[in-house]
Formats: C-alpha cells, sequence, structure tokens
C-alpha cells in the first residue's frame, strides 16, 4: 500500500510538471518577441566558446613565402571612418567602435594590452591592463559594487576617441597562391586637450588582438552609407572588407623607427608614404607573372625610387624652366646690344651721308 501511494505521489509529480511545462512555449514565443522588438546590445552578449571556435575569421598562415606589416592611423574625422564614431552615444542597438570595445573589456570578455613605449603590441599576460588603473589613468568615472565595475554610457569617453591605430599584415602563400591583407590589432587613441585649451594630445589607450575582437565585432551591425540608411554590415565586414583610409606612420623595421624618426619634415614624411604604399602596390600587381619573389621586390623597390625621382623631378621643374628663361633672355640681351648699336652707327652714317650729297648738290649750283 505505502508503495502503490509512493508511485501515486511521482505520478502527481510528474503531471503536475508537464502542465507546467505545457505553459512556458507560448510565453518565450512571447517573450522572443519582446526580446526582438527591443533588441539586445551586442556589448551584453556573451559569446560561448563554442561560439568563438566557430566564427571562421581570417587567419594569417604561420609559414608564408613574403610578409610585410604596417602601421597605420585611421582619422575619425575623414568620411570613409565616420562609421568608427557615429553614434557617439549609443542609440538603441547602435554603438560605435569604442563603446562596444569598451563594455565588452568592462565585461571581461576581451582583453586590452598595454601600449608601449616602442608602439609595438605584446599580447602577453605581463602586459594585460588593469581596468581600475586604465579607469584611474585616463580619469574615467566608475563605480565599484561587489567587485563589479560600472561605467555610465555618457562617462565612457567615446567622444573623445577621434582615430585609431592598426596594424595590418600583407603577405602572400606560395602554397595556396594566394595575396592576402588583414589587421591584426587595433589601438583606440584619446585625443584629450589639457585645462588650458593648447591643441589636444594623443593617448594611444591600449592594443587590443583583432582574433580576440572578431566575434564580437561580427555581432555589431554599422550604416556605412548617409544615402542608405540600413545597417547592412558588420563592423567586421568593415576591417576584412579595407573599407577604411589610412596613413602608414610606421613599418616593421631592423632599427625600430617610425617614419617621422627617419623623416625630417612632412614632405620626406609624404615621399616615404608614398613610396611604401607603391611598393605594396607594385608586389601585388607583379605577383602572378614568372619573376621570383627577390625580383619582384627589387622591381617594386627601383620603382618606388623612380617614382621619388619623378616627383622630385617634377617638383623642381619650374625652377629649372625659369633659371632656362633668365639664361635666354641674358643671351638675347647680349645678342640684341650689338645689333642695335650698329643700327644706331648706321643710321647716324646714312645720315652724314645724305648731309654730304646735299651740300655736295648746293656747291654745284
Amino acid at each position: 500500500m505505502q508503495y502503490i501511494s509512493r508511485l501515486l505521489v511521482i505520478v502527481s509529480l510528474f503531471l503536475v510538471a508537464e502542465v507546467a511545462d505545457a505553459q512556458p512555449p507560448a510565453r518565450k514565443k512571447e517573450n522572443a518577441k519582446k526580446e526582438k522588438k527591443a533588441g539586445t546590445p551586442s556589448a551584453n552578449i556573451k559569446l560561448t566558446e563554442r561560439a568563438k571556435n566557430q566564427y571562421p575569421g581570417t587567419v594569417t598562415p604561420q609559414e608564408v613565402d613574403w610578409k610585410r606589416e604596417v602601421y597605420r592611423e585611421l582619422d575619425l574625422k575623414k568620411e570613409e571612418n565616420a562609421s568608427l564614431y557615429y553614434p557617439v552615444e549609443p542609440m538603441g542597438n547602435s554603438m560605435n567602435l569604442f563603446t562596444l570595445l569598451f563594455n565588452n573589456i568592462l565585461n571581461g570578455n576581451i582583453v586590452a594590452y598595454s601600449y608601449n613605449l616602442d608602439g609595438y603590441e605584446s599580447f602577453t599576460e605581463e602586459n594585460i591592463v588593469d581596468v581600475k588603473e586604465m579607469l584611474d589613468d585616463y580619469r574615467i568615472y566608475y563605480t565599484e559594487q561587489d567587485g563589479e565595475i560600472k561605467v555610465g554610457k555618457s562617462d565612457i569617453p567615446s567622444a573623445e576617441v577621434l582615430s585609431y591605430y592598426v596594424k595590418e599584415s600583407h603577405y602572400y602563400d606560395n602554397q595556396t597562391g594566394t595575396y592576402g591583407t588583414r589587421i591584426t590589432a587595433i589601438c583606440p587613441v584619446l585625443h584629450r586637450s589639457d585645462d588650458f585649451g593648447y591643441e589636444a594630445t594623443k593617448y594611444p589607450m591600449f592594443w587590443l588582438s583583432y582574433d580576440e575582437i572578431a566575434p564580437y565585432l561580427a555581432q555589431q551591425k554599422i550604416m556605412t552609407s548617409s544615402l542608405n540608411n540600413i545597417s547592412s554590415a558588420s563592423l567586421d565586414d568593415y576591417f576584412t572588407r579595407g573599407t577604411y583610409n589610412g596613413t602608414i606612420y610606421k613599418t616593421v623595421n631592423l632599427r625600430n623607427l617610425a617614419i617621422s624618426q627617419y623623416c625630417n619634415d612632412s614632405t620626406s614624411i609624404k615621399k616615404e608614404q608614398t613610396k611604401i604604399e607603391q611598393q605594396l602596390k607594385d608586389f601585388r600587381t607583379n605577383l602572378w607573372n614568372t619573376k621570383t619573389v627577390e625580383e619582384i621586390r627589387l622591381d617594386s623597390i627601383n620603382a618606388a625610387a623612380k617614382a621619388a625621382k619623378d616627383s622630385t623631378e617634377a617638383a623642381e621643374e619650374p625652377v629649372k624652366k625659369e633659371r632656362k628663361l633668365s639664361r635666354r633672355e641674358k643671351k638675347n640681351s647680349e645678342v640684341k646690344a650689338p645689333k642695335e648699336e650698329k643700327k644706331k652707327k648706321e643710321k647716324v652714317k646714312s645720315g652724314n651721308n645724305k648731309a654730304t650729297r646735299a651740300s655736295v648738290r648746293r656747291t654745284r649750283r
């Protein structure tokens, strides 16, 4: 009898669970509609390890025949880069790049690495940034409760992040016969004026590994055109397609120098940037011909040197032309002077001859 009563209790509990479970699908469906309507900001999405591993990304092959790494500065005032800056404060599901990165750093989804004095990134444990120290260093207001750090929307300094440093890797994989370009690291740069209102100083905040942040960038849609207000592309699409416009300020080199450190003025800096851009373009253009990689590299260097020479000659051409004209005018004046003197003498002689002939005629009369 006791066994039967226990069995009835178990059955009744099972039936109650079934009835209880019969309701959630309708409620879940309704809640799903509400969530879809309200939207969930990408910064609050915690991706599982499986989701991160399933994200394909673009991985640079470890063994390549040629690789050139350059650092670019993306000025957010340029039209091509405006998608990274707006909206300055989140609007519904829309937020700019820095807000997305900053929130994910606070949530512990991604790790920030210190920006060292040499400007190179190092994704090692000893270079991991302490979040509280970073907030204190940049005077960002925050509150802390039960070990959780919170920063208000209006306190996130996204309006002051007016540029980014990105590291590009250009490579050629001979095994697959492919040429690729991808970003490997990104650094937000804070532009902040001092208390005296002088020109804003640039403060590179921290480096982020692009492979680590790519899954979160893929979740955030952005508007890429003022003519089409539909957010059709993600931040990851924006970077992988090379939609941005950046200026080269440094390359990986033996002396570990930025361009401004071995070029003295703005003109020489511009020439060096043009030369590097030309080298990358020439390598990509001449890639699938019969020449070896070394021959292509030398051709690229020679072409860049020729381009620099042509640019210098073009700049000096007006000066040469002016000098040539001045020499020609001087020569013409030297030739013209004797001719004019000879004409004067001939005129005087002709006048004298006329006078003489007139005098002879009067004498004969």
